[in-house]
């Protein structure tokens, strides 16, 4: 199964970071929230990724073209070039970078890598949260719900839009009002490929009317996630992720 990421988006609420590097690529400790991001996927089996990227995407491509060499030891034959690494843990993930525009929506970007997806269910999050959900679980509840689309839904500081639940259902889904004490979108999503009909166009914003039109079908089903989730919107959250990784107390790291 494959974990598509957004991380197009420009972050602008973070702009003390965002001016120099894509919000993805903030870091908590000596990595980027997208590593961390992707670590939680690789740990639940899941090394297979596509990476929507827009603004300063090229700033993503290096990391990753220099990923190997940065995290490794290694020796370097100056005269052929030859490179030997050292260090055999690094990461066995296969990463699909793809440029889906600086000024596409998120549901825009989805439809765009469409042809990375090999009409099979796929994951999908944003790049820029954390959490300690067990993906495997949200996989398997997903199917067991049999319907196209699974949101991770989670209970909030109390800034964000609210989710109606009905059972394990999507009533209603209410982007951006300001409702506490509610399930929201935490991401972790869990879609079958006819999702994409859903989308029109860059445009679309996949937060409106795709996933208010997939819970009128009652086709949006909600994993609760009960445990730990954040996501880094603004330079007091990235703060807040820094002290909890500083502190070797970040519930997000569910990796050894």
């Amino acid at each position: 199964m494959k974990a598509v990421i957004l991380a197009g988006g420009l972050g602008s609420r973070l702009s003390e970071e965002t001016d120099r590097v894509p919000k993805p690529m903030v870091r908590i400790g000596r990595m980027p929230i997208l590593w961390h991001i992707m670590k939680i996927y690789s740990h639940h089996g899941i090394n297979d990724f596509v990476v929507c990227l827009g603004y300063k995407g090229e700033v993503i491509k290096q990391f990753f073209l220099e990923m190997r060499s940065t995290l490794s030891d290694f020796t370097i034959d100056i005269g052929n070039g030859a490179i030997s690494y050292h260090d055999k843990s690094h990461d066995d993930w296969r990463v699909t970078l793809i440029d889906t525009g600086d000024a596409t929506m998120t549901g825009g970007r989805v439809k765009r890598i469409a042809p990375y997806l090999d009409n099979e269910t796929f994951c999908l999050t944003y790049g820029d949260g954390v959490a300690d959900v067990d993906v495997q679980k949200a996989i398997a509840f997903h199917h067991e719900q049999k319907r196209l689309a699974t949101v991770t839904a989670v209970e909030p500081p109390g800034r964000f839009g609210a989710l109606e639940l009905t059972d394990d259902r999507v009533g209603r889904f209410s982007e951006k009002i300001d409702n506490k004490n509610a399930y929201v979108n935490g991401g972790f999503f869990v879609l079958e490929p006819a999702c994409l009909d859903y989308i029109t166009d860059d445009a679309t914003v996949w937060e409106q009317d795709p996933l208010e039109r997939l819970a009128a079908a009652e086709q949006l089903a909600a994993y609760r996630h009960k445990g730990f989730w954040r996501p880094m919107d603004t330079i007091n959250d990235k703060r807040f992720l820094e002290d909890l990784w500083a502190k070797g107390n970040a519930p997000w790291k569910v990796w050894p």
